[in-house]
């Protein structure tokens, strides 16, 4: 191989992307953001959970939490937590409750 080529696609992984593209997951500023979010959902409501600085495996501790707390399912994408409910008052006062500042964003 040459210096310029470089590896686009791999059998055992699929697509590649460059070191340059690879996207960081945005860290948080302290502030817990609930936010209710319907579009390309066909009407049905999710509440996504944003801000939060935590590693990827307290991150998926807590999101399994929160679904079996609310009774739905979800799912943590991008450290985003989905969870499929509208009750964001209820998860509101499950993450203060684990002493977190929780601000209700959007509508």
């Amino acid at each position: 191989m040459s210096k310029n080529s470089r590896l686009v696609y791999s059998t055992e992984t699929g697509r590649i992307k460059p070191e340059e593209e690879k996207a960081e997951r945005p860290t948080g500023d302290g502030i817990v953001r609930l936010k209710r979010e319907t579009k390309g959902r066909k009407g049905k409501g999710v509440t996504l959970v944003t801000g939060l600085d935590l590693p990827d495996g307290e991150l998926k501790k807590l999101a399994k939490e929160l679904k079996q707390k609310c009774g739905v399912g979800g799912a943590l994408k991008d450290g985003v937590i989905e969870i499929q409910t509208d009750d964001r008052d209820k998860l509101k006062s499950l993450l203060e409750a684990k002493g977190h500042t929780v601000k209700l964003a959007g509508s």
